[in-house]
């Protein structure tokens, strides 16, 4: 049984660790309350953007079609991942790193573009080339940094470098739900998997859920003006989608971890109290038996 200094010692421990947890869960909660309400607000926006681009492709010509649906066979897959810098944030980390490893792409002919030191450290280290850190981006996501990234992916787009380009990040539903999602900007999914079903033989047709669309000038024309700003709004949206769900991951991590200290120092508590109680016990028990002897 651990003696009383040694429990105390540990309660300390313990003690100054928990105001540490408890302080880094208080500061997360406040950073969390003004990324999520970017989340909140930009989410409707993103989605709908995705959406309008596989309509404008539906209707651009066959040329722009394949260029955006079909991408360049011979390159390779660019893979847009956003983790944190900063650890102590429970499986957030963790979990993004797996979506990666479980996308069933190739690692071979994967280039990752780095935002956040964690999965570029993890990814580097199971052999993925890591074409770009930019990890300094996650400190405060900027709208410059998304525009910046995207121009630089669709330059390798245009010239064959890049196949495709995807994007893992974590997706924020809410404070306590936040899950890892594989998105796939270039070639866009829906579209590109209708292709990928005839073999790339067979362009597909406007879907009629998408309802009449006129482009002024022609849908090709917008396209080409419009996929850069496409592809810098989706990085963003990500961006802020998983700097809030950093936020939530470290603060229920912080808040489980302070619980834990709390509940531990109860349990040393009561282990010092018996302690102490077992040592006066004794202490009482010499006394008697000397006292006894001397009689």
């Amino acid at each position: 049984m651990p003696s009383m200094r040694d429990i105390k010692r540990r309660k300390e421990s313990i003690t100054s660790t928990g105001q540490i947890t408890k302080a880094m869960k208080l500061v997360s909660t406040v950073k969390l309350q003004k990324s999520k309400s970017q989340a909140e607000n930009g989410k409707p926006y993103f989605r709908h953007l995705y959406s309008t681009i596989d309509s404008m492709l539906a209707d651009a010509s066959d040329h722009v079609k394949y260029k955006y649906l079909i991408g360049n066979p011979e390159g390779k897959t660019a893979i847009i991942v956003i983790s944190s810098n900063r650890g102590l944030a429970g499986g957030y980390n963790n979990n993004v790193v797996k979506a990666v490893m479980s996308s069933g792409i190739d690692k071979d002919n994967v280039l990752v573009y780095a935002i956040g030191s964690k999965a570029k450290e993890a990814l580097a280290r199971r052999g993925y080339e890591i074409a770009d850190d930019r990890s300094d981006v996650m400190n405060a996501p900027l709208y410059a940094d998304a525009t910046d990234l995207a121009e630089e992916l669709m330059r390798g787009y245009e010239d064959g470098t890049l196949k495709e380009i995807c994007i893992v990040y974590t997706f924020f539903k809410n404070t306590v739900v936040h899950d890892p999602e594989v998105l796939r900007l270039l070639p866009t999914d829906t579209l590109a998997a209708k292709v990928e079903e005839t073999g790339g033989n067979t362009i597909p047709k406007t879907d009629s859920s998408y309802g009449p669309m006129n482009f002024e000038p022609t849908p090709s024309e917008v396209l080409k003006e419009i996929m850069p700003k496409y592809l810098a709004g989706e990085i963003y949206g990500a961006l802020i989608e998983a700097l809030a769900s950093e936020n939530a991951a470290r603060m229920t991590a912080m808040d489980n971890a302070t619980s834990n200290a709390e509940d531990m120092i109860s349990n040393l508590e009561l282990q010092y109290n018996r302690a102490r109680q077992g040592a006066i016990t004794q202490e009482l028990t010499e006394i008697i038996a000397g006292a006894n002897a001397i009689n």
